[in-house]
């Protein structure tokens, strides 16, 4: 061992191993199979971003401008953002690329990591992985319900069974302000009753005092519990708009709750708000969080363009399976291993294994200079279905359930290509 000071990976973050990685590639496939039946396009949008971005659609009183955003200025004294969340910048590319004249809706997806400084834990990474999905360019009512019905069937494919998926609207331009009078009023009355946290918040944005409210204390949700909902206020478009998202997921056979205190963090979200609880017990449960966000690319100097979408945590995901017990997949394995004796031609080995890779056969053979047995014991290990012995002048094919089979070295190739 060196003397050197060891370096580990920084707070709040993980390293994805090759032994984790057949559970990554299983949820991330599906995730991109569903994406490609419902008409999700991949899109892939920078690691960092204008920060402005975040500042104009995720609102400064939100915890996430106010507290989690990694920021800094580069060398040209530009202020950038390590993207938080995926729908921004998803929207920012929109309007870049003039998306809005293509047919709407456009329909697109991406997986990549998001950066958000907070207390580490379990499901809680200063960096994650998230899927957003994101509809835009259609206020139909039922987009909505497909939206949320792509992340149920998701579940179902996965084995995910324990979990829940609440449902809320709250509301638009037109009902909002009247019912944003209206809790302030039961705030003032009632500001004794609330913690510190959802006093700021309410000093920032009245609707954000019932954000994150599984985590507040009992006595603060109690509290809350009492106050005047979103639900109460609607105006008669959003009324139908939500009827509309509940009949759709009714004919779809997606169960839901109706929480009227459940509103999202960002300011950008408007009227369907939803979020799929999982079976952690804590403050971490949701595994994915979304809603309609009809004004968000106005704010960001974009046409009039209604959307909705869902971020959902990788991470978070893969914790509700194994609180489920669900069996990871096994690794594929390689297909051939080529075994060296004392004497085989290395430069021919090589040769080979460059055909068999270009004839697409995963194919390995011995580099640390192990033993004839311990290199049987590595295809093991490696789950080859075939080997190859290789002496000096022969080579003999091991197969299981099957004798083994003398193989000429000009035939090696073709007996193990497709």
């Amino acid at each position: 061992m060196s003397d050197r000071p060891k370096i580990d990976r920084p707070r709040g973050t993980h390293d994805i191993v090759p032994a984790e990685m057949p559970r990554w590639q299983h949820v991330t496939g599906e995730l991109e199979r569903l994406c490609r039946l419902y008409g999700y396009r991949r899109i892939v949008t920078p690691v960092f971003e204008d920060t402005a971005l975040f500042r104009r659609t995720s609102g400064v009183g939100s915890d996430v401008v106010q507290k989690e955003m990694y920021t800094f200025t580069d060398r040209s004294d530009r202020s950038l953002t390590l993207r938080p969340e995926g729908t921004a910048p998803i929207c920012r590319a929109y309007v870049e690329h003039g998306m809005h004249r293509d047919p709407q809706p456009v329909k697109l997806f991406t997986i990549a990591s998001m950066y958000r400084y907070g207390a580490p834990g379990r499901g809680r990474y200063r960096e994650h992985w998230q899927a957003s999905v994101e509809a835009l360019g259609s206020d139909d009512p039922r987009i909505d319900a497909e939206l949320i019905q792509l992340y149920d069937t998701l579940l179902a494919r996965l084995g995910v069974t324990r979990y829940h998926l609440e449902l809320n609207s709250i509301g638009c331009r037109e009902c909002r302000p009247a019912y944003l009078e209206t809790l302030r009023g039961w705030l003032a009355e009632n500001g004794q009753r609330l913690d510190a946290d959802t006093l700021a918040k309410a000093e920032a944005s009245p609707l954000r005092v019932f954000d994150n409210y599984l985590a507040k204390p009992p006595d603060v949700r109690a509290a809350l519990a009492e106050a005047p909902t979103i639900g109460e206020s609607l105006c008669a478009a959003c009324v139908a708009h939500f009827a509309g998202v509940r009949a759709a997921l009714d004919a779809t056979g997606v169960r839901y709750t109706l929480v009227p205190t459940l509103v999202r963090g960002l300011d950008y979200y408007s009227r369907t708000t939803f979020e799929f609880v999982g079976p952690m017990a804590n403050e971490n449960s949701t595994i994915t969080g979304g809603g309609r966000y009809d004004y968000l690319i106005e704010e960001i100097g974009g046409p009039q363009t209604p959307g909705i979408g869902f971020g959902a945590g990788v991470e978070r995901l893969l914790i509700a399976m194994d609180e489920e017990g669900v069996e990871p997949p096994g690794d594929e394995g390689i297909d051939v291993f080529v075994a060296l004796e004392d004497g085989a031609p290395r430069e021919r080995v090589a040769r080979w294994l460059a055909e068999l890779r270009r004839a697409g056969v995963a194919a390995e053979t011995e580099y640390a200079g192990r033993s004839l047995k311990g290199q049987l014991t590595q295809a093991r290990r490696l789950g080859a279905a075939r080997v190859v012995v290789v002496g000096p002048d022969s080579a003999t094919l091991r197969e299981p359930s099957r004798p083994d089979e003398p193989v000429e070295f000009d035939a090696i190739v073709s007996r193990l290509s497709p």
